[in-house]
């Protein structure tokens, strides 16, 4: 396998570098020159009552994948059609109350310019982003977005680089400034995104986590020492909550305070309620399981947190390894 060479390795890096700085000033004047037309663009999809559609063919396409799926997933309903399948069939996904936003920095890809009359005769606005306003496709859009650029990076300049770099950020630019206008917040998105770690903490409770029932340790106020030892072993959680006769929560004990007491040579018989701790953390079962971790995490930190009601009623009880198996942590 051929390795760089340290001879070529600054070239290397100094190419890396060029790219990296010629993509970071197209953007910068790509933002200079956002004027009324963006917001016309942003008006245009705000208001309507159906998709965005977005096409574009080769390495547009690729692009225009990404732009329809960051559209959908932050609030805009939006998908990818293919101008060839669009020719043959798939101009009966779009309706009249659809949006089409086309991709073509020549503004002259055939399958696209072929496509113009079909949408025109249907009444869909079209949205076009192109580096060459006065091409085919910029003039028949309703609106046409610029992303030109000076060069392409790279030593010849003729693969789509830079330009397809202004254009998807341009595309981040609509679906975001879309997504604020629409009041899309982080739960909006954490239910298009239940399979992800931010959907998990975003939709996960306190009470989807919880151990409950059987397996909660508690014993009353009036059990001693031996018994919390032995609700501590049976229940697995390194700690039992202290319950008064209503079922409320007055404190809980732990295998720490065990090992303390084993120091100590405290009685078996002595009752739980003067070893216990009075007044622990709690949390509601309608709480984030995500908030549960900011509880144990509070310093000092602990690893067992138990669920009450509003009347302070035990109803269920965490583990910071149960948080560990939901994936919240």
């Amino acid at each position: 396998m051929p390795i760089v060479s340290p001879s070529d390795s600054s070239h290397v890096l100094a190419r890396a570098r060029q790219v990296l700085a010629l993509e970071a000033d197209a953007i910068q004047k790509l933002s200079e020159r956002l004027n009324d037309t963006f917001i016309r663009a942003v008006s245009m999809i705000l208001a309507s009552h159906g998709r965005a559609i977005v096409t574009g063919i080769g390495k547009s396409g690729h692009i225009a994948r990404k732009i329809a799926a960051t559209l959908a997933s932050t609030g805009t309903p939006a998908f990818f059609v293919h101008p060839s399948e669009a020719g043959h069939g798939d101009l009966g996904m779009i309706t009249a109350e659809d949006i089409v936003i086309a991709l073509s920095y020549s503004g002259e890809t055939d399958e696209l310019v072929a496509l113009i009359p079909h949408l025109k005769r249907e009444g869909v606005a079209i949205i076009a982003l192109t580096g060459k306003l006065n091409s085919s496709l910029a003039k028949a859009a309703d609106v046409a977005l610029d992303v030109s650029v000076s060069a392409e990076a790279g030593a010849f300049g003729l693969a789509p680089t830079t330009s397809t770099t202004t254009t998807l950020a341009l595309g981040d630019a609509l679906a975001l400034a879309l997504a604020e206008l629409r009041g899309f917040s982080e739960q909006d998105f954490a239910k298009s995104h239940p399979g992800g770690s931010l959907g998990r903490r975003l939709l996960t409770r306190v009470s989807d986590v919880m151990r409950q029932g059987d397996a909660l340790p508690k014993v009353r106020a009036s059990h001693t020492l031996s018994e919390a030892l032995v609700e501590i072993s049976g229940k697995g959680m390194g700690m039992t909550a202290v319950l008064d006769d209503h079922e409320q929560v007055i404190g809980i004990f732990t295998d720490g305070d065990l090992r303390r007491c084993l120091e100590k040579n405290a009685a078996l018989s002595t009752p739980v309620i003067e070893l216990m701790h009075p007044n622990p953390r709690v949390i509601s079962p309608d709480a984030l399981a995500a908030d549960a971790v900011l509880v144990m995490e509070t310093p000092p930190k602990i690893t067992q947190l138990l669920v009450v009601d509003e009347h302070h009623t035990l109803i269920g009880a965490l583990h910071l390894h149960d948080l560990f198996r939901a994936r919240i942590v």
